[in-house]
Order: structure tokens, then sequence, then C-alpha cells
């Protein structure tokens, strides 16, 4: 029974050159698409960008929707701050907090 002969350098040099060549052969004998192939596949890749265009505008649009609306409900909270501030009473006076506790202090004798 022979022995395994490792191939030395020319007879791996042959055995690429002829994968390359046959891969070559394989490549060439690869049917060529036609143009109204190429022109198909170019109109669905346009349809497709497209449809990604449009969801992303639609997309950029309810984002600046919601924000616009965060915006604006922001500014209804403000102003509601801003109204229940204003009707709020005044904070009262040291001469009026003086009077009530006065008053107080007179009704408490008077119940004794």
């Amino acid at each position: 029974m022979a022995s395994y002969k490792t191939p030395d350098f020319r007879e791996r040099a042959a055995l690429s050159s002829q994968a390359k060549q046959k891969a070559l052969e394989t490549l060439k004998a690869r049917p060529t698409l036609d143009e109204a192939e190429l022109a198909k596949r170019r109109e669905a890749r346009e349809q497709r960008e497209a449809a990604a265009a449009e969801a992303s505008r639609a997309k950029a649009a309810a984002i600046k929707a919601a924000k616009e609306e965060a915006r604006a409900a922001a500014a209804r909270a403000a102003a509601e701050a801003a109204e229940r501030v204003a009707k709020a009473p005044a904070p009262l006076t040291e001469a009026e907090r003086k009077a009530a506790r006065d008053a107080r202090y007179a009704a408490r004798k008077a119940r004794k």
C-alpha cells in the first residue's frame, strides 16, 4: 500500500490554478440578467426606498406632533398654576395675624 505523498509547490500551484479556472468557468456560464429583469428589480428597490422614506417622514411628523402636544400641555399646566396662585388669598400681614390672634384670645376669655 502506498503511503501519503505530500504535494510539492508545483502540484499545489497547479491544483490552485485548476480550481480558479473552474470557478471562472462557472461564473461565465451563469446566465446574464436581461434589461427587463434589471428594470423590474430597480423599480422594486425604488418602491421599497420610497416606502421607507414615507414611513420615516410619518414617524418624524408623529414625534413632532407629540412634542408640540407636550409643550401645549406644559403651557396649560403653567397657566393653571398661575391661575391658582392668582386666586389664592394673599398671605396675612403681621398686623392682620395679630388682630386674628387677639380676637381668638378675646373669644377664649369671653367663654370663661
